[in-house]
C-alpha cells in the first residue's frame, strides 16, 4: 500500500501549534543554556527568526514553483536567486568586508560542473521539477562546508598567528604557512557529509529516499537516486573546501583587520 505525503504529515491547527512550540522550545534551550559565542550575538533571536523566515520563504516558494517548473525563464530565475542567497548567506558569516562575493567560487565550483554533467548526459532533464530541488541539495550543501571551513579556517589564523609567523620566518611563503594552520582544521566541516554517507540506511533515511518513494517510485530506484545525491553531495562539499581554503590562505578572503596576517 502506498503511503501518501498527506496521511505522513497533515496540514492542519495541529502541525502549526506543533511547530511553534518546538521553535519556542529551541529558542528557550538556546537562551536558559546561554548558546550564543558572545555579547553581540542572540542565537535565540537568530532561532526565532531563522523559524518565521523559513516559514515566509516556504509559502512564497509554494506560490512561485508552479511557474518555475513550467517555464524556462522561470527556472532559470530561480537557480540564480538560490545561488544569490547562497552566496550572500555564507559570506556574511565569514566576514563583513567587500570580499565576502568571493565565497561564490567555492560555492560555484563543485556545484555548475555536476549539474552540467548531469544535463549533458541525459540523467537530468532541463525541467523544474528535476533540476530545482538537485541543485537546491547541492547549492545547500557547498553553502553548509563553505560557512564551516571558513569560519574554522579564519579563527585558526587568528589564533595562532604567531605560529604563521615563525613557519614564514624559517622560510615558508605566506600562503603555505597560513595554508598549515587552516586547512586540517577546515577539513573537519567534510565531517557531516561523510557521516551521513556512512549512515545513510541504517541510522537516517534523508528527504531525498522518502519523497521518492512518496512519489510512487520503487525502492530500488529511489534508492539509486539517494545514491547518486550522497556521492555528489561529497564531490561538491569536498571541492568547496578546497576552494575555501585556498581563498583564505592567499588572503582573498578575510576578515576586517586581518588583511596582514
Amino acid at each position: 500500500m502506498t503511503l501518501s505525503a498527506r496521511s505522513l504529515l497533515p496540514v492542519n491547527l495541529t502541525l502549526g501549534v506543533l511547530l511553534v512550540v518546538l521553535l519556542a522550545v529551541a529558542a528557550g534551550v538556546a537562551y536558559w543554556f546561554r548558546l550564543s559565542p558572545n555579547h553581540s550575538a542572540n542565537r535565540p533571536r537568530e532561532i526565532v527568526v531563522a523559524g518565521v523566515r523559513a516559514a515566509a520563504q516556504l509559502a512564497a516558494v509554494s506560490v512561485v514553483i508552479t511557474w518555475a517548473v513550467t517555464n524556462l525563464a522561470g527556472l532559470a530565475a530561480f537557480l540564480v536567486v538560490m545561488f544569490s542567497v547562497a552566496v550572500r548567506t555564507a559570506g556574511r558569516r565569514l566576514t563583513s568586508n567587500r570580499t565576502w562575493w568571493l565565497t561564490a567560487a567555492p560555492i560555484a565550483a563543485g556545484v555548475v560542473p555536476t549539474v552540467a554533467a548531469l544535463l549533458l548526459t541525459g540523467l537530468v532533464p532541463a525541467k523544474g521539477l528535476a533540476l530545482i530541488p538537485i541543485s537546491g541539495i547541492l547549492i545547500g550543501g557547498a553553502l553548509t562546508v563553505t560557512v564551516l571551513a571558513g569560519r574554522r579556517a579564519l579563527d585558526e589564523l587568528e589564533l595562532r598567528r604567531g605560529e604563521v609567523e615563525a613557519a614564514m620566518a624559517l622560510g615558508l611563503l605566506d600562503r603555505d604557512a597560513r595554508m598549515e594552520i587552516a586547512r586540517p582544521v577546515a577539513s573537519d566541516a567534510l565531517l557531516p557529509g561523510l557521516d551521513q554517507t556512512r549512515t545513510v540506511g541504517l541510522v537516517t533515511l534523508s528527504g531525498a529516499f522518502v519523497g521518492m518513494l512518496l512519489g510512487g517510485a520503487s525502492p530500488l530506484m529511489a534508492g539509486a537516486v539517494q545514491l547518486f545525491v550522497l556521492i555528489a553531495l561529497m564531490a561538491v562539499q569536498a571541492i568547496a573546501v578546497a576552494v575555501t581554503v585556498e581563498l583564505i590562505a592567499r588572503h582573498r578572503l578575510f576578515r576586517p583587520g586581518s588583511r596582514g596576517t
